[in-house]
């Protein structure tokens, strides 16, 4: 009996554990309790699984050209929620909402609105 729960408890531990190793905490890359907004030009959508992203240039308050990396779902769920690899393309001029990254260097959001102004097309909502 006491051998049937170790060997239990060891498969189960081996089964739920391994999903969470797998899965990185949001709050350890991005201020969850913050948002902001960018806007820029699309320069890449990287439609893939465990999470696509979004490159795009933004302006700073000089002027710079700043490539943000905005993170977003995977291609799984993206598909679920009627997004497709086509859905945007380089060029499109588009409005981000979502948490800041931690190291500001590094220009990183994680994404909860993206808007495409020319035509409306709105997606939002938080995908883990």
């Amino acid at each position: 009996m006491k051998r049937t729960l170790i060997v239990l408890a060891i498969a189960i531990a081996l089964v739920t554990g391994g999903r969470a190793y797998a899965h990185h905490s949001f709050a350890a890359t991005y201020f969850v309790d913050q948002e902001i907004t960018v806007e820029g030009t699309l320069t890449q959508f990287m439609f893939r699984n465990p999470h696509s992203f979004v490159k795009m240039d933004v302006k700073d308050d000089k002027g710079q050209i700043q490539t943000w990396a905005v993170e977003w779902g995977g291609g799984a769920q993206l598909t679920q929620a009627h997004v497709t690899r086509d859905t945007l393309k380089p060029g499109d001029h588009v409005i981000v909402t979502g948490n800041p990254g931690r190291d500001p260097a590094e220009h990183r959001i994680r994404l909860h609105k993206i808007v495409r102004p020319s035509d409306g097309w709105t997606w939002e909502g938080v995908i883990m």
